[in-house]
């Protein structure tokens, strides 16, 4: 059902500068026809601090610096959408495996291979890359750190939980299940072996760029499904973080939705193991 602010008394007074707030600190990009979806997703958030307008509410959230960062965590949280499975898009993940690692043996000699999963909601797709990196022996051969981060604290306490209900198993081969998760009251959780795999589970803001550059040096990202929410000024943004940072050669992985060609020419689109990947150039 449809949450109409006005229905509690809750005007609308400064919703389009929230929407321009939103997009300048977190790159969700919400345009006209979705501006009432931003206001359901926000307007309990703006009840709770007490507010009658979401004029206030940007007000707090611009202006107080005390309140703020508490407050943009629940922003994150409202707005992030967590809707990911086990083996989703696995052709990328295959390729990883198959072509790109055999590709990196000389640069783990100088150290870690790192792989990065962001956003990776409630963790389904970094516990992924590590099952195929375990069913294909890598963890045996290189040494590989995983890590995963999402903006959304509470889908990061979920990952963290490790708890996953049925729908998250939806394409997962049922021998895998019965390999990697015990069955629990709750749903299904990792063995020990498969949650040790993910180096770190952490918050991070894709746009803030204190909080990725301890990341964007991986070999490999993955970053899915994330653009399809941004403007295409911030999704250059992100992608040329990056770029800035990444070593050479390194490759980012983006959703089959999301085409990078019009956003820069500092990676090049390749077809690795029938799944396509961009290149750092």
């Amino acid at each position: 059902m449809t949450f109409v602010p006005e229905n509690l008394g809750l005007a609308t007074t400064g919703l389009p500068l929230l929407r321009d707030l939103v997009h300048e600190r977190t790159g969700l990009f919400y345009d006209d026809a979705r501006l009432d979806y931003l206001g359901d997703r926000i307007a309990p958030l703006v009840l709770d601090r007490g507010f009658r307008t979401f004029l206030d509410f940007y007000y707090l959230l611009k202006y107080d610096e005390r309140s703020a960062a508490e407050e943009w965590g629940r922003v994150l949280d409202a707005l992030s959408v967590q809707e990911t499975y086990f083996w989703r898009e696995v052709d990328q993940i295959r390729a990883l495996a198959c072509a790109i690692l055999p590709g990196l043996e000389q640069a783990a000699r100088r150290g870690p291979i790192r792989i990065w999963s962001a956003p990776c909601a409630s963790g389904e797709e970094p516990l992924t890359i590590a099952m195929m990196l375990s069913e294909t022996g890598w963890f045996d051969r290189l040494p590989v750190e995983i890590h995963a981060s999402d903006g959304s604290s509470a889908a990061i306490a979920k990952a963290r939980r490790g708890v996953y209900g049925q729908r998250s198993f939806r394409a997962l081969p049922p021998a895998l299940r019965e390999k990697y998760f015990i069955e629990n009251d709750s749903g299904a959780s990792p063995v020990p072996e498969l949650s040790r795999r993910i180096s770190s589970w952490s918050v991070v803001n894709l746009v803030a760029r204190d909080e990725v550059a301890p990341h964007a040096g991986s070999h490999v990202i993955f970053c899915r499904n994330a653009f399809i929410y941004f403007s295409p000024t911030t999704v250059k943004q992100v992608v040329e973080t990056f770029a800035d940072r990444m070593p050479s050669p390194a490759y980012l992985f983006v959703a089959a939705s999301e085409s990078l060609l019009r956003v820069t020419d500092r990676f090049r689109l390749d077809d690795v193991s029938g799944a396509f990947v961009y290149v750092k150039n």
